[in-house]
């Protein structure tokens, strides 16, 4: 077995140039994510999605993309959850795709806020309805005393919603909009000399985009 130390890739896959920027960065992210999509990347939506508590304290965990506009990143959760907490006191986050198959990542910076009730809705009568489910039943981050209060609730919502489909939004679920005003590209290369552009946001829709060093 390989020491950890000794545990290293090299990258080969591509490159990225000056050329290859575009005045937003939206549509250089839209690009790559069509191409990360074509190579049929399992779970090509899911992203890190890291955030500073009350404390100052930062946290991370991944949650998936389901909504990719001008303005932003969207993603749904409960917002009874530690991230929605964090998200309350601190509306300043951290996004990072990372698409191994590609030698890609993607880091993104940016501010929070909740999407609209009816945005909420469309995305989650589009669930599944094992999904819808589990949003109503799940105490999300909350300490249990074992997976049988979770199998109760279940039992409960089931009956309680019986021949209802879809099932009403609960009123602690709902989507996130995260507004960048920085989205860095990064392109794994060989020796280490990998191509990152940082895009920073200067005001009214206009970035300015920088070569930085790996």
């Amino acid at each position: 077995m390989k020491k950890i130390e000794d545990l290293r890739k090299s990258y080969h896959h591509g490159s990225l140039d000056q050329s290859d920027i575009t005045p937003d960065p939206m549509d250089l992210f839209r690009l790559w994510w069509h191409e990360a999509v074509g190579a049929e990347i399992e779970e090509v939506n899911a992203m890190t999605l890291s955030t500073i508590d009350r404390h100052g304290h930062p946290s991370a965990r991944i949650v998936l993309l389901k909504g990719l506009h001008a303005e932003g990143f969207e993603f749904f959760t409960n917002y009874n959850s530690k991230k929605s907490e964090d998200m309350k006191a601190h509306p300043h986050v951290a996004l990072l795709f990372f698409w191994k198959e590609m030698e890609r990542q993607i880091r993104i910076e940016g501010t929070v806020e909740k999407v609209s009730k009816e945005r909420s809705e469309q995305y989650f009568q589009s669930r599944p309805r094992g999904s819808q489910i589990g949003a109503w039943i799940s105490p999300q981050s909350q300490v249990i005393d074992d997976r049988a209060v979770l199998e109760a609730n279940l039992k409960l919502i089931e009956e309680r919603y019986a021949g209802v489909d879809p099932l009403p939004l609960p009123e602690h679920w709902g989507g996130y909009l995260v507004r960048p005003r920085m989205i860095e590209f990064w392109q794994g290369r060989p020796d280490r000399l990998h191509d990152r552009f940082r895009y920073e946001l200067v005001h009214d829709g206009l970035w300015k985009a920088e070569r930085l060093a790996p």
